[in-house]
């Protein structure tokens, strides 16, 4: 069986020829190229999505997935190359133009106005004249309706700057279900859901098919894409380099074809030998974003030489705890000590001078300055030390070199130093913050949904950097919405269920059913070490 271009041998692929599809396709990208200053983004694609089907896009951060889907949606014009729908040629030259075609999108990196509420963001764009619609009353009553039905729960008052990451997305994915799109692209979808929301997610997915809509669907957590998809195609580099059929391929194979080697989709690593308390966080009480208590008496505790997994369904108080800790976000109630020191409510660089590392949820908006270049960035907790600055001024040769250093140990590409962040993968991205955050050797690390968006090999490698730092002697507690990335990496798993602990059990021994129920807010189930 023949593969496409550097495709492994071994993997279950088949060639273009071989998965002609018998059903015409109702969206045809033919030879689309789009390139941007020194990067060619796509090169000479063909895609296509069948009526009634999930077509999975697979591929490494800045393998060119989400600019092809930027393509058809109208974000970006297409430098070469047609695009079809129904077998007629359609130019969209801008997303209403996508929107008017039957075609939705939903976002990695969310396309919300922030001061806006809920039904306000979901009513955006509609045309006035459909006054059903516009009524913000019948709008609301339409998102809770779609919230209920597809586990997509958020309150159509709250305004978007208050919400978790998580309900942000189910925003994004709310927002296109409202307007019943023919062909929905879903880019990262399941980032936030529990198991049971992602079963429930994909019924929704497959009767949809059944109506005759077509589904983009881009994942990187592979259980998932080989559990919904009927096609996958992979992008690697900017150009198709084979399709894989997930009735016969697995995991690995999907990873070797994403990165072109062989990838350990679960960490290795040895026995934790936990040590002394590192970070005790007794009895906390802290407020959310809609001034409500809604922490409260919280206990956790990590110990040197152990990863701390923190499971749970987005808003249930993991970026109010994270802010905590890190002096983001007042403590009403409670103490809060790292490495013996209590830093209960002292400012975030008071914080960081314990010993403490942190690397936020939100990257570009709490972890980047996008309009930096990466050598700023690298240095933006520590530009006013003496190692980078002498009397106010920069010291930019000092920067330079060690923006250098931390490139090439933590495998950041990028075209110089001075590249801007926001031209950067995600998955850049985020082994720029990570390698900023442990170049300065901390005690605590608190990594929030580290490999968030990231595709294989970059989990891989950031998974492989945070045990490294375990096995120093750090206290390192990870909070992540994928089970796959707690159960692996984790040593014992905390998980939170409306801020508060719903149990605690050995990461050695854990069960993902089990789990799945304690994110649930499940009481009957073992709850193991409490």
């Amino acid at each position: 069986m023949t593969t496409g271009e550097d495709a492994p041998r071994s993997a279950p692929v088949a060639a273009d020829r071989d998965v002609v599809p018998a059903r015409a396709p109702m969206l045809e990208m033919i030879g689309v190229t789009k390139r941007f200053p020194g990067v060619l983004a796509n090169d000479n694609v063909d895609f296509d999505v069948l009526p009634g089907e999930v077509h999975t896009l697979l591929g490494e951060n800045g393998a060119g997935k989400s600019t092809l889907m930027k393509v058809l949606y109208g974000i970006y014009p297409p430098d070469e190359g047609q695009v079809r729908l129904d077998g007629r040629p359609v130019s969209i030259s801008k997303p209403s133009d996508a929107i008017a075609l039957g075609i939705g999108m939903v976002h990695q990196h969310f396309m919300l106005v922030q001061t806006l509420t809920v039904a306000e963001n979901v009513a955006l764009g509609i045309d006035s004249w459909h006054t059903v619609f516009t009524d913000l009353d019948a709008v609301s009553e339409r998102i809770v309706e779609l919230g209920e039905r597809y586990g997509l729960r958020v309150n159509p008052e709250d305004e978007v700057w208050k919400l978790a990451v998580g309900e942000r997305q189910r925003v994004e994915i709310l927002k296109a279900l409202f307007r019943d799109a023919h062909l929905l692209i879903l880019d990262e979808p399941t980032a936030v859901l529990t198991p049971s929301e992602v079963d429930e997610l994909f019924a929704t997915l497959r009767q949809m098919t059944a109506d005759g809509r077509g589904i983009v669907f881009i994942s990187h957590k592979l259980r998932e894409v080989l559990a919904i998809s009927d096609r996958i195609s992979v992008l690697r580099g900017g150009r198709m380099v084979g399709r894989a059929d997930p009735k016969t391929a697995g995991r690995e194979d999907l990873a070797r074809l994403m990165v072109g080697r062989d990838v350990k989709l679960a960490p290795d690593k040895d026995t934790a030998r936990p040590a002394e308390v590192l970070l005790d966080v007794a009895d906390i009480d802290v407020r959310n974003d809609r001034g409500v208590l809604s922490m409260q008496g919280f206990s956790m505790q990590a110990r040197a030489g152990e990863i701390l997994g923190i499971a749970g369904v987005s808003g249930n108080g993991q970026r109010i705890l994270a802010e905590a800790i890190a002096g983001l976000r007042p403590v009403e109630g409670g103490s809060i000590t790292i490495a013996g020191i209590d830093v209960t409510n002292a400012s975030p660089r008071q914080i960081r001078d314990t010993g403490f590392a942190y690397v936020p949820e939100e990257r570009m908006r709490d972890g980047a300055v996008a309009e930096f270049t990466v050598a700023e960035n690298l240095t933006l907790v520590d530009h006013r030390t003496g190692a980078y600055s002498n009397h106010g001024f920069l010291r930019l040769r000092s920067i330079d070199r060690h923006a250098s250093r931390l490139i090439a140990e933590y495998a950041v590409k990028t075209p110089s130093n001075d590249t801007l962040v926001s031209t950067l993968s995600g998955g850049n991205i985020q082994k720029m913050i990570l390698a900023r955050e442990l170049s300065t050797d901390p005690r605590v690390i608190l990594a929030a949904q580290p490999t968030r968006g990231v595709d294989v090999g970059a989990a891989e490698y950031i998974h492989q950097r945070l045990i490294e730092r375990r096995d120093a002697g750090a206290a390192i507690v990870v909070i992540s919405e994928d089970l796959d990335e707690v159960m692996g990496l984790a040593d014992r798993i905390l998980v939170l269920y409306e801020a508060k602990v719903a149990g605690i059990v050995d990461a050695a021994v854990a069960d993902r059913t089990q789990i799945g129920l304690l994110m649930a807010g499940s009481t009957t189930t073992d709850q193991g070490e409490t």
